[in-house]
């Protein structure tokens, strides 16, 4: 299964200790065993370009759409066996420590219904 991983800025978090990012490391490694697919890092917030379509009218606007002071600040493709082995490899993420990580299942466009209710229907049964 393909997974998005967000990798998100949290002013929050532990304190950034560039002694502690072992980033060049995760990438080599996840990349060469094929379970990183692509990714790379993305510019702050200030320099996004918010596009909307409004009574057929198309609105751009800079910056995001939303304030928050959490912030999607990369982004890595995963192919994973399972969510428990894509929830390792996000632990390992040096922003695991330093911000977070959110992880998503891809739901292809062919697919009607969402995974996890067809999961819950049959728990039911």
């Amino acid at each position: 299964m393909q997974y998005m991983m967000f990798v998100v800025h949290d002013p929050d978090a532990e304190p950034y200790a560039p002694e502690l990012d072992n980033i060049s490391e995760w990438v080599t490694k996840l990349s060469a065993n094929g379970t990183r697919i692509t990714g790379d890092r993305l510019r702050p917030p200030s320099h996004a370009t918010t596009v909307r379509v409004r009574a057929g009218r198309t609105l751009v606007s800079d910056g995001p759409f939303t304030e928050a002071k959490e912030w999607i600040a990369g982004f890595d493709l995963l192919d994973c066996a399972s969510l428990d082995e894509a929830v390792g490899i996000a632990a390992r993420h040096p922003m695991a420590r330093f911000g977070s990580i959110e992880l998503r299942p891809f739901w292809p466009i062919d697919v009607e219904e969402d995974p996890r209710a067809r999961v819950a229907r049959e728990a039911e049964e």
